[in-house]
């Protein structure tokens, strides 16, 4: 079954593709197996597999193999990948890049967009979104969130608005909480603080 381009980045053929893309060209690794690309894409192994064939042969990727597995990396000799990136980077790319710098950050046990962005990446029709919404859970120095989320946003130009609780104010009920749970969300760090 096709599925429709995401509203984000409506370049892309899927999210799915996005989301691999992203993992490639923007997550600072140097080389991904499939296997890794799958997991870190969220997709199927099969999925991964096809989609990376047609980045092969459009040349927009370089392999290399170690026994069994398959190493890719973006083609640094092809003229599409800065282009590529530069695209990921305003759409896809927040993903990646939050993830990347969050991780890294003492006490931040989970972190996910929610609202329009997050919203136009699960495929809820709407206007272009302005900025980025990112929830996180935690106990981190909120000064290295502002500061991870402030570099993001320069990278992908929009505003990235960081919103931090403890465990404990995630668990409360509120008003705000009751809409942000039941709105799209895109996981970024851990799980969802609710599932």
């Amino acid at each position: 079954m096709r599925t429709a381009p995401p509203l984000v980045a409506p370049l892309f053929r899927s999210d799915g593709q996005a989301r691999l893309l992203a993992e490639l060209f923007l997550s600072g690794a140097d080389e991904l197996n499939l296997n890794e690309l799958a997991q870190r894409a969220g997709l199927a192994y099969g999925t991964v597999h096809r989609e990376v064939r047609r980045l092969l042969d459009a040349g927009l990727l370089n392999e290399r193999r170690v026994g069994q597995a398959r190493l890719v990396r973006p083609n640094p000799g092809s003229p599409l990948t800065q282009p590529v990136r530069d695209l990921l980077l305003v759409s896809a790319g927040p993903v990646p890049l939050l993830a990347a710098e969050l991780r890294d950050i003492a006490g931040v046990e989970a972190a996910f967009l929610y609202g329009s962005f997050a919203a136009r990446m699960r495929g809820e029709p709407g206007n272009a979104p302005n900025d980025i919404d990112v929830m996180v859970v935690g106990t981190p120095d909120p000064m290295a969130v502002y500061d991870a989320c402030q570099r993001i946003g320069d990278q992908v130009g929009r505003e990235i608005n960081p919103t931090i609780m403890t465990p404990e104010e995630i668990g409360e009920r509120s008003g705000f909480l009751a809409q942000v749970r039941d709105s799209p969300t895109v996981g970024v760090v851990g799980d969802l603080p609710w599932r």
